[in-house]
């Protein structure tokens, strides 16, 4: 489906809604937050479909916890630059939204079960502010993000967006940001997708479509494939928090469904 496409289903179907969608973007490499290419352009286009929110939250898969859930609290979260070997530009890219420390508050008494401690030190990172910069280059819509627990089970990720999504109805944007599949140490410049990249991407797309989230969660049940399209997997648990967000009346719109350097999915998906 061609991204104009995607766009007029993303415009026809929130015409008949109040509730804000819930949406994933592949955001691969850093350098996509100052390039001119067809993933900014898609999520610029996206930004200026999606209604506007009373706040965003951030699900990136940049923020890792170990044992932990943690919620930024901060009234100006900073801008964090947490890569290295890229040019000055991208370093000297900040993002100075404000935070939404009230709507961080109701995020820890949602998710108490999981026991979420507020933050103050994070900020946003690349995760969050490489899309924010073309969804609302203005800065002036309220952003916090959540972190990611790396030792909690997939399972466990699932359910923090069906504990998030009453959040849909109070004016919230829930964005995650990752890939479905990243695994740079098998990239290649200019190299065909693997195969394997391109099997587990259409495995995950195919299940999603089916709202088989038992299937997409099943992490030894996915095995071999899923250590070779997700050798960390923190990339891919934003994915799985938004899946959790969504409801069955949602409809489900893909955008940028496209391997990049060989083994970087940069598929995106809207729920709504």
């Amino acid at each position: 489906m061609s991204l104009n496409q995607s766009m007029q289903q993303l415009k026809d179907r929130l015409k008949a809604s109040d509730r804000m969608p819930v949406v994933f973007l592949g955001h691969g490499s850093p350098m996509n937050a100052i390039e001119d290419n067809s993933y900014s352009r898609s999520w610029k286009r996206l930004g200026e479909t999606l209604p506007r929110p009373q706040a965003i939250l951030v699900v990136s898969a940049h923020w890792m916890t170990e044992g932990t859930t943690l919620v930024d609290v901060s009234a100006l979260p900073r801008t964090i630059h947490d890569f290295y070997g890229f040019p000055p530009q991208l370093f000297a890219q900040q993002y100075p939204a404000p935070g939404a420390p009230d709507m961080a508050r109701e995020v820890k008494t949602l998710l108490a079960s999981h026991h979420v401690q507020g933050d103050d030190t994070w900020g946003l990172d690349h995760g969050a502010w490489s899309v924010l910069t073309w969804l609302y280059p203005g800065h002036d819509v309220p952003v916090f993000q959540l972190s990611i627990d790396m030792r909690a089970s997939f399972d466990h990720h699932v359910q923090i967006g069906r504990d998030l999504a009453e959040l849909r109805n109070k004016g919230v944007l829930i964005l995650g940001s990752g890939n479905v599949v990243h695994n740079l140490r098998a990239m290649r410049w200019g190299g065909s997708p693997y195969d394997w990249a391109v099997e587990f991407d259409n495995f995950f797309a195919d299940r999603l479509t089916d709202r088989d989230l038992a299937a997409i969660s099943d992490r030894k049940g996915m095995g071999e494939l899923l250590r070779m399209a997700q050798p960390t997997v923190d990339h891919y648990l934003p994915a799985l928090t938004i899946a959790g967000a969504a409801s069955d009346k949602d409809k489900l719109i893909f955008m940028n469904e496209s391997i990049d350097i060989a083994s970087v999915s940069m598929r995106s998906f809207v729920f709504c």
